[in-house]
């Protein structure tokens, strides 16, 4: 199942880095032009989360392959995108770190529960939903960088929001390292 149409989306994650990043370096294009086609695209592309889980149940298409491409997916793209912030200077250092630290550790600790058989423990929750959400918010408010419509200050809500989004990620983490301590402990007396 490495090439049904939801695993194909999910693949389109993947390639919308490089996309994504090349926008800044175009010649001879303005820098809101340049902020507006990588927000357009960020969006687009962050739509095919929604998409490629929607697919792949609608089309009876999910597989082992999908379910884990698809988180790969999202953290190639939220990590590509938030490197791109800082090296713009719109998005804390600490933050980006913060972010990208959790998602390195919180896959890890997931593929060693589901070594020690206890995968479940630490499967995804609404907190975990919710922060990848405020996320995918957040950076294209920060790509965009200007004022949307005339009065929303997209740098001011994505600074914000990407905060909110560093919270939630601490809080996630947390919480997925409360449910898989009492599982670790187990297996280590065992």
């Amino acid at each position: 199942m490495f090439f049904t149409i939801p695993t194909l989306l999910t693949w389109t994650r993947i390639v919308a880095i490089p996309l994504i990043v090349g926008v800044y370096y175009l010649p001879n294009i303005s820098d809101p032009t340049k902020n507006l086609i990588a927000t357009v695209m960020f969006v687009l592309f962050a739509l095919t989360d929604w998409a490629d889980g929607y697919l792949a149940r609608k089309l009876n298409q999910a597989s082992s392959f999908g379910a884990f491409l698809d988180p790969v997916a999202d953290k190639f793209l939220v990590c590509a995108s938030l490197l791109v912030l800082v090296h713009m200077n719109r998005c804390d250092v600490f933050v980006a770190l913060i972010i990208i630290g959790r998602e390195i550790a919180i896959s890890a600790l997931r593929e060693w529960m589901a070594q020690i058989g206890a995968g479940k423990s630490v499967a995804v929750h609404m907190i975990g939903k919710v922060k990848t959400v405020v996320q995918m918010v957040a950076i294209p408010f920060l790509l965009y960088w200007g004022d949307l419509f005339g009065f929303i200050n997209t740098r001011v809500v994505g600074y914000w929001l990407l905060w909110i989004a560093a919270i939630l990620t601490v809080w996630s983490m947390v919480y997925y390292l409360q449910k898989a301590i009492p599982e670790i402990r187990a297996k280590v007396k065992r």
